[in-house]
């Protein structure tokens, strides 16, 4: 026997104990426990005492021996494992403490975890921040998708069962065991796994479950007190770990908020040190008397765009062919904003009001979107062109007043002084002496602020003066031709005030005095056309026949004769016919052919001819009494006229 090998592979090379010896056999006991060898080889021993004789007290002495032996080697082979096991814990805890990141603290834990128990999975659910679910955080060892992404209520399953009551549990066959509840989606994603045996402990912190740590095994098998122990030992320091992780995060968090928090800062900073620096220049350039022009220009630099003023006391963004930027302007009044437009965000609009009037709209178009900087940059210098439309605005003002007063002047004289009026015309760059056309308008259903600012515009428009006289607005204009004026003007007006209008005019004026006379002219054509029931017209005296030659101050009886009957007088010449003879013995006859052609001593098929040609040269209708009574007029004027009677002083006056 001193010959054989020992379990640990060594060859035994002491002398054997002398046969029968129980001392000997005792002493063998001690060796086995040093040489830590299996536990078969005590029972050995035993057999060799028998077998040398040994009986009675002896044998039971080598089995007392044996029994302790036995137990000292049990209690030496638990303190192995505990050291073991606490070696394992303290390297866990060390490498726990060396980690940073959450997830790569819940990886070593599961692993570990798997690692110490020797089991074919292990896992971590964490308690849900919203709810008192915990849910699957890690897996190791795991091969369901299913059952990684299981979650557990209160109370459901192994799991829901140690959240609740903070106490480990074991099962050596989870579902065979009724102590927890059991519910289809788990029961499903455990029987995907492939689990059989379950051991779960709780996390603890502060006294809270924050979640539970697995052992799993895929066969039926119990675990021992000291697995249990052991997993609850490496749950503790999960837990601890888990919290610094979780500070660590937190911190992480805050610095990046706070740096994240500066960062907005400074550049909240700098937008507001260059929106002001972009304010101070626009601000320069209305000091200096700058014109929309140059405000433009300058965002245009600063903005790297193209920019465009739109003033909207004059313009009629309605009207515009661009609904999206019309859009645009109507979205920044409402919200005091800028507002962009363009389905490729290509044009911003800034807008500036005083009160609800809106007074200006900055557009910028460019390729690139606007910072917040570049948004208040716009959004003061469209107020910076308010200021400047404002203070435009009341310099307009003041001298539509002054050019207002000159022309009331001019309407009273002779009561003013010529010579002052003329010094005083020649300031605001109007000269009298040239040929204006007086208008005169009325809209009883507009505003009349709205119609006199519509006229004081056109006046400017047109270079000339505007004022108000007993509730209508009156024009002088630099022209000859009344009738386009007025057309021109009273079409304005109209779209302006958007209510129905009525303009006369008069002229044109031959110097300073004649600006009463025709302005008095003007008036008598409005009352007129009032009086005829054709308010909403446009007209000039001549419009109105022989009753325009009655109210005019310059009785023009040739105009009126041109005006009624001139196509007929004219194809005379030209042809050698006689229709304006014919018209005459017509009317003569009391409108009878038969009458008209004995006078005339034509045929009656010859009339109806002449007469016919006469409806195409002046209009069909000329029949009707009030046309009648114009051409017989005409006719009497002209026959008058040949005969070479001057009848400028002969008509009464107007």
């Amino acid at each position: 026997m001193g010959n054989e090998r020992s379990e640990d592979g060594h060859r035994d090379n002491r002398r054997p104990q002398a046969p029968g010896s129980v001392a000997a056999t005792i002493a063998g006991y001690f060796d086995l426990l040093l040489r830590d060898t299996p536990a078969v080889e005590y029972e050995r021993l035993a057999i060799e005492a028998r077998s040398a004789g040994s009986a009675g007290a002896d044998l039971a002495a080598v089995e007392d021996a044996k029994l302790a032996a036995l137990k000292v080697r049990t209690l030496l082979h638990d303190y192995r494992r505990r050291e073991s096991e606490l070696a394992a814990l303290y390297e866990t805890a060390n490498d726990l403490a060396g980690m940073r990141n959450l997830d790569q603290v819940l990886r070593a834990i599961v692993d570990r975890a798997r690692a110490l128990l020797g089991t074919d999975i292990a896992y971590l659910t964490l308690r849900d921040t919203h709810s008192e679910d915990t849910t699957m955080r890690v897996t190791s060892g795991s091969v369901s998708a299913q059952f990684q992404q299981v979650r557990l209520a209160p109370g459901q399953g192994l799991g829901g069962l140690v959240a609740t009551t903070s106490r480990p549990y074991v099962t050596a066959n989870y579902f065979t065991d009724e102590r927890f509840t059991h519910t289809a989606p788990i029961d499903t994603a455990v029987r995907e796994e492939g689990l059989v045996a379950i051991l779960g402990v709780p996390l603890e912190l502060n006294g809270q479950v924050i979640g539970v740590l697995f052992a799993a095994n895929r066969r039926e098998r119990p675990f021992v007190p000291a697995e249990i122990a052991l997993l609850r030992s490496l749950a503790t320091h999960a837990a601890i770990a888990i919290d610094a992780a979780n500070l660590i995060d937190r911190t992480h968090t805050a610095l990046d908020e706070l740096n994240t928090a500066n960062a907005q800062l400074r550049a909240r900073t700098e937008e507001v040190e260059r929106a002001a620096d972009a304010h101070d220049k626009l601000a320069d350039l209305l000091l200096r008397g700058a014109a929309a022009d140059d405000i433009t220009a300058a965002v245009a630099a600063l903005l790297d765009g193209q920019v465009e003023l739109v003033d909207l006391a004059d313009a009629d963004t309605s009207a515009s062919d661009d609904d999206t930027l019309v859009a645009a302007i109507t979205e920044a009044l409402a919200n005091a904003r800028v507002a962009r437009t363009g389905t490729d965000h290509d044009t911003w609009v800034a807008t500036a009001a005083a009160g609800n009037e809106p007074l200006v709209a900055l557009t910028l178009r460019r390729t690139t979107a606007l910072d917040a900087a570049e948004q208040r940059i716009l959004e003061r210098a469209a107020v910076v062109a308010a200021l400047l439309l404002l203070r435009r605005r009341s310099v307009s003002d003041a001298e539509h007043r002054v050019r207002g007063e000159l022309l009331d002047e001019m309407l009273d004289t002779p009561r003013g002084d010529p010579e002052t009026l003329r010094q005083r015309a020649r300031r605001v760059a109007t000269d009298p002496e040239q040929p204006y056309v007086i208008v005169v308008a009325d809209a009883p259903d507009a505003d009349p602020e709205r119609l006199y600012a519509a006229a004081r515009h056109i006046a400017e428009v047109r270079r000339g003066l505007a004022t108000r006289r007993d509730g209508r607005a009156v024009l002088a204009l630099p022209a000859d031709n009344p009738k386009e004026s007025v057309d021109a003007v009273a079409a304005d007006l109209r779209t302006a005030v958007g209510v129905g209008l009525t303009a006369a005019a008069a002229g044109p004026t031959h110097g300073l005095a004649s600006f009463p006379t025709v302005h008095r002219e003007a008036v008598r054509c409005l009352k007129a056309l009032h009086a005829l029931g054709r308010t909403g017209a446009a007209a000039v005296p001549a419009d109105l026949g022989f009753l325009g030659v009655l109210l005019g101050d310059r009785h023009d009886a040739a105009a009126f004769v041109t005006a009624t009957i001139g196509p007929l007088v004219d194809y005379d010449t030209e042809r050698g016919t006689a229709l304006v003879e014919t018209l005459a013995a017509y009317f003569a006859a009391g409108g009878s052919l038969t009458r008209a052609k004995d006078a005339l001593h034509v045929h009656v098929n010859t009339v109806a001819q002449r007469l016919d040609r006469v409806s195409q040269l002046i209009g069909a209708g000329w029949t009707g009494p009030d046309r009648a009574l114009e051409l017989q007029l005409a006719l009497r004027v002209h026959g008058l006229l040949r005969h070479g009677v001057d009848l400028g002083d002969d008509l009464p006056d107007g």
